[in-house]
């Protein structure tokens, strides 16, 4: 299966980066593993004071935008004896709840979202609560590694009182990596870009702003290099950082990713034959 054949594709994953790049030399590509993305890192005594001032002061609404994230503030509510009121809150409070994974985490503790989104993505998230008033309500927002610009937005608009509860952040990669990598973006050195989670898009773009550069790099995006995101969320955060060309399965896969962008290189060959 040479689908591939000898397509430059850059891989922004840390995790799973043998893997990928197994997929691509399989396919008959070259991969080249730049991770745009470092470690996690859990403060836990950070996050269970988020917690504490939680159960203090209330909310009338709470946003859980990860399973990840919602396992997280369970576990720090646990880990100061006060699980069952944090669960009690959830069931109290208004929850509006983004992605599958969010859902099942709630379920298992009892608790029903009065909102989730219908495809995985902020925008569906935010589709989902258009129409309900937000207005000088108490909202707590679960982050998960990314500041999500546009729902932090759309609550500004909406009035809302809310406030940023981010469970884990992502420590940025080296930045040797990440210079090599705008650079051979910039200079068409790679045929495509993958993306495997939107704080690898987030971390890339901004460091290319801090660089001064990062309108040449959304013009390589938007002429030459294809970014290649792993689902709907990632292609998300492209889109809100201004990359226009994405190519995303539908299946949210690795694999699925790939196959993807092997099949947009077959029909453009088809066009120019």
């Amino acid at each position: 299966m040479s689908r591939l054949h000898g397509k430059r594709v850059a891989i922004t994953g840390p995790r799973k980066a043998a893997e990928m790049s197994a997929i691509v030399e399989k396919m008959g590509g070259i991969a080249l593993v730049r991770p745009a993305q470092g470690t996690v890192a859990v403060e836990d005594e950070l996050v269970q004071a988020e917690v504490k001032k939680l159960l203090v002061n209330g909310a009338d609404w709470l946003l859980l935008t990860t399973g990840v994230g919602t396992e997280l503030l369970v576990q720090a509510a646990e880990a100061i004896g006060e699980k069952e009121a944090f669960v009690h809150l959830l069931g109290q409070a208004n929850v509006a709840a983004r992605g599958y994974k969010t859902v099942n985490v709630l379920k298992k503790l009892g608790v029903h979202p009065a909102v989730r989104d219908d495809d995985g993505t902020t925008n569906g998230l935010i589709r989902a609560m258009e129409g309900c008033d937000l207005k000088g309500k108490k909202v707590a927002l679960q982050l998960y590694g990314d500041h999500a610009p546009r729902l932090v937005q759309w609550l500004t608009e909406q009035g809302a009182d809310y406030h940023e509860i981010l469970p884990y952040r992502h420590i940025p990669p080296e930045l040797a990596v990440a210079d090599r990598l705008l650079d051979e973006i910039i200079g068409s050195e790679l045929d495509a870009v993958t993306f495997t989670s939107t704080p690898q898009v987030r971390f890339l773009m901004q460091y290319a702003r801090e660089r001064g550069i990062s309108d040449r790099v959304l013009q390589a995006f938007d002429r030459g290099v294809i970014a290649v995101a792993v689902g709907k969320v990632t292609a998300e955060a492209l889109r809100e950082e201004g990359v226009t060309r994405i190519i995303a399965p539908e299946e949210e896969r690795m694999g699925s990713m790939m196959v993807s962008l092997a099949k947009y290189y077959e029909k453009e060959a088809g066009h120019l034959n």
